[in-house]
């Protein structure tokens, strides 16, 4: 992102305005990071992707979304483009989800499954992957 807004801005804009929804939305996503890994602390369960899972934790955040720390990196890289302020920054936000989606929640998906069977079948069903 820093090296497209630096070498290809493509469309530069200074708004103000987005500025502050930018820095809004980095300080929203750490939120959305931190707050779940205290979840995981706290339920004694591993935080790193793939590590060891004792507990499906289902309360917090996660009665909303799956993934809410990918949400919340997802949330921070949208906020840094707009902070930078180029649409060249812009450029990797959507693709962003894509890669963490095929690179590591189908992955988790399948362990979690493996992990906690129904249970986690049936939180799957009832809680959405994003929001």
């Amino acid at each position: 992102m820093i090296a497209l807004d630096r070498y290809l801005p493509v469309w530069t804009f200074d708004l103000p305005a987005l500025g502050l929804v930018g820095r809004g939305l980095v300080f929203g996503g750490a939120a959305l990071v931190l707050w779940p890994i205290v979840q995981f602390l706290l339920a004694g369960t591993g935080v790193v992707p793939f590590t060891p899972a004792h507990t499906l934790v289902t309360g917090g955040l996660y009665r909303f979304s799956r993934n809410p720390m990918y949400l919340g990196l997802s949330l921070m890289l949208l906020g840094g483009a707009l902070i930078a302020g180029s649409l060249g920054a812009l450029l990797p936000v959507p693709l962003f989800p894509w890669v963490i989606r095929k690179r590591f929640i189908e992955g988790e998906e399948r362990f979690l499954e493996a992990a906690f069977g129904d249970d986690y079948l049936e939180y799957k069903c009832r809680v959405r992957r994003w929001l």
